[in-house]
């Protein structure tokens, strides 16, 4: 219960986004550019989100073990819990595709109390991220639309946005090299872009996190089930809680700050931070995870962003988009908990 008792709070706090939005999309109109992207991509989709437009609210807690507490000053990371409202889902802008094992798996987290040291992350299953910049998000987004009749993208399209790209079929082989996992419960879940933890002597110091499952293995999704994944994650949360060690990684000298499509070495320094619990699971609904915008740059004092050129975009997107579907007429989710049996 003490994720549910902060929803509601965290609502409240993202009618600022709005705002926020309508400033951004009066300068230029690049959000505009993308949202119309997005649109002509998976069309209307009327008040989902423009991607990862699939997904099931989840809510538990976060505890800290204090092992942050050298390297940054947020409150989140003093010995001790903070509730958590968080959302699993899936890539793609269709809210009623069916579940395939290769899509990534999004997780986005809110810690701590609206207005009181609040942070939000979202997060993928994949070791590097396919885009270092905008452009090549929005370029990756048209070469995917697909053909009618032939439910692929146009191979030509792809091979002319891999051949401008090749940051982008450098990273592509190597999510290749790492396949997903099962379900949602026994994957990991990584930042892939870079931040600062600034300490109480504004050292900064740069760190990607990442969140990493307790659990080893999650229920096979039944064979014909097109939401698969999301019901395997509603029967195992039914079955009791689930937990994700949080790590921080530590960059060093010559660590690639503002390009994630590149992992750092495997070497690299790594701390256990704390553990996330999450206890419960719901239909997304009014008064819960699906109107929470899991932006990015919403950081307690104690984390600030790198310079990374997809921080700001997707900032200014997801409010865009926040704003965008706030205004639309809601439909019921694909996934719907009730109906999900043991």
């Amino acid at each position: 219960m003490i994720g549910l008792g902060a929803v509601g709070a965290f609502l409240a706090v993202d009618l600022g986004a709005v705002a926020y939005a309508n400033r951004w999309i009066g300068s230029d109109g690049t959000r505009k550019v993308f949202l119309d992207g997005f649109r002509t991509v998976n069309g209307p989709q009327l008040g989902f989100r423009k991607n990862h437009a699939k997904g099931v609210v989840v809510t538990g807690y976060f505890e800290s073990n204090g092992n942050a507490q050298d390297l940054s000053r947020a409150a989140v990371f003093r010995p001790g819990q903070v509730p958590v409202v968080g959302r699993f889902s899936l890539s793609g802008g269709d809210a009623h595709a069916p579940d395939t094992p290769g899509a990534a798996r999004g997780l986005g987290l809110a810690f701590g109390f609206p207005g009181r040291a609040q942070w939000r992350t979202a997060m993928l299953n994949l070791p590097v991220f396919p885009d270092n910049s905008p452009r090549g998000f929005y370029d990756r987004l048209l070469a995917s639309k697909i053909v009618p009749g032939t439910g692929q993208p146009d191979p030509a399209a792809t091979k002319a946005f891999l051949a401008a790209h090749p940051e982008t079929a450098a990273a592509m082989a190597i999510i290749k090299k790492h396949p997903p996992t099962t379900g949602f419960g026994d994957s990991t879940f990584r930042s892939l872009n870079t931040f600062y933890f600034v300490d109480h002597a504004d050292v900064r110091t740069p760190v990607r996190w990442s969140l990493v499952p307790q659990q080893n293995t999650a229920p096979s999704p039944k064979p014909g089930d097109t939401n698969g994944l999301f019901d395997a994650l509603i029967r195992q949360l039914q079955g009791g809680p689930l937990r994700w060690h949080l790590l921080i990684t530590i960059a060093e000298p010559g660590d690639p700050l503002t390009d994630a499509t590149v992992g750092w070495p495997a070497d690299r320094r790594s701390i256990d931070i704390g553990l996330l619990t999450l206890t419960g699971v719901a239909t997304e609904a009014p008064g819960n995870a699906r109107d929470i915008n899991f932006d990015p740059l919403t950081l307690p004092d104690g984390i600030e962003p790198s310079d990374d050129p997809l921080l700001s975009a997707r900032s200014d997107i997801y409010a865009a988009s926040y704003r965008q579907r706030t205004g639309e007429p809601k439909s019921p989710s694909a996934v719907q908990v009730t109906e999900v049996g043991a």
